[in-house]
């Protein structure tokens, strides 16, 4: 007999299981080391560019760091709406630092209903453009370490993005350090989302978050062993990002794409939370310094494949995509 709370799901939901390959395992360990970084190199090239999400491993980053941040978030969204509320992202305005409720922030608003509810963080700064400025913490006596060990995991993620970075430059045959004179100051998001599940008849009308591209350069995701994640495939497909213990998940964003050409896929991915179970991730936006410009290089440039886009700055780009999902900053003049 079938169980009522099992979710019937529209058939634009369903997701195929295939081997994933298509989303392949790089092991960053020759990178970090140095014993091989071009193998490194190789790898994240073909992924990026033809999947644009890659699992890592051997990544350097201690288990123990993670297991805190999960503890810390799963901490969180069991406080009070009330408390959290008090923490709302409205009240930092542009800072974008805060509480987000569920339908809060839709990242496909003409088709989907984002069922998530996020925290949002980044490093704490002087508020002198979008996306900077001091953190609203929760208070230290209801969730004790909190700040630190969610802190702590931005400053590791920090760490992990610029040596993932160095891979990627190899990758289009730049110099190691070639993304870091547009990284001095980088815009950098930690976020932590709680996915309910979901029951009865389950359509793209409400999920745990809309189809999307990431808005910046990179994503380093952290899933728990719920799953949920689907990337779209190259034949129009989505497939499972199934979790794989001792890994992060990779992705670039729009503006890695823009660099490239389109060389490389700012890939289409959504979540769709049918466990029955609640859903932790964490995942951290590191994108570049707020007036980094970016525009595709020469080398992914050709005859064949002329320039495929302008010159746009970092901040401008991922202020403007913003602003279509978060409404109190459609109230604000740009």
């Amino acid at each position: 007999m079938l169980n009522p709370n099992t979710p019937m799901l529209a058939d634009a939901l369903h997701a195929t299981r295939q081997s994933f390959d298509k989303i392949p395992v790089v092991d960053l360990a020759p990178l970090i080391d140095g014993s091989n970084p071009q193998k490194v190199a190789g790898e994240i090239n073909w992924a990026l560019a033809n999947a644009g999400f890659m699992y890592v491993r051997n990544h350097g980053i201690a288990d123990t760091v993670v297991d805190d941040a999960f503890d810390q978030t799963k901490a969180f969204f069991k406080l009070p709406d009330t408390e959290k509320m008090d923490l709302h992202v409205s009240r930092s305005g542009q800072t974008l630092r805060g509480y987000i409720e569920p339908f809060g922030e839709n990242t496909d608003p003409g088709k989907t209903k984002d069922l998530k509810e996020c925290f949002d963080l980044g490093p704490e700064s002087e508020p002198d453009c979008p996306f900077f400025g001091p953190n609203p913490w929760p208070d230290e006596a209801k969730i004790p370490g909190f700040r630190d060990a969610v802190y702590r995991y931005h400053e590791e993620m920090k760490r992990l993005s610029m040596t993932i970075l160095t891979g990627i430059a190899r990758s289009l045959d730049q110099a190691p350090d070639f993304f870091e004179n547009r990284m001095r100051n980088p815009i950098s998001i930690q976020r932590l989302l709680h996915y309910p599940p979901q029951t009865g008849i389950v359509d793209e009308s409400i999920i745990g978050i809309g189809a999307h591209t990431d808005y910046g350069s990179l994503t380093i995701l952290a899933q728990d062993d719920v799953g949920g994640l689907q990337v779209m495939n190259r034949d129009g497909q989505w497939v499972e990002g199934t979790p794989i213990a001792g890994t992060f998940v990779i992705n670039i964003g729009d503006l890695l794409q823009r660099l490239t050409n389109d060389r490389f896929l700012a890939n289409l991915h959504r979540v769709v939370n049918t466990s029955g179970r609640e859903r932790y991730s964490i995942p951290f936006f590191i994108d570049a310094d707020y007036d980094a410009e970016f525009s595709p290089l020469p080398s992914c440039v050709s005859q064949d494949n002329p320039a495929r886009y302008e010159a746009v700055t970092c901040g401008a780009h991922k202020y403007g995509r913003f602003v279509q999902s978060y409404p109190h900053l459609q109230k604000v003049p740009a």
